[in-house]
C-alpha cells in the first residue's frame, strides 16, 4: 500500500463499480446459516 487511500485491487475494480448492496449481499449459504432472526418463523 502506497498510498493512504489505496484500495487492493485498483479503484477500477469490477467489484468498486458493484451497488453496496449487492457486494454486502450474501454469496453462499453458509453466510445465512444460524442466523435464525432472519431464517425462523417470525422472520421477515
Amino acid at each position: 500500500m502506497s498510498d493512504l487511500f489505496d484500495v487492493p485491487g485498483g479503484a477500477d475494480g469490477a467489484d468498486s463499480q458493484r451497488p453496496l448492496a449487492d457486494r454486502l449481499r450474501p454469496a453462499t449459504l453458509d453466510e445465512v446459516v444460524g442466523q435464525e432472526h432472519l431464517l425462523g418463523e417470525s422472520g421477515p
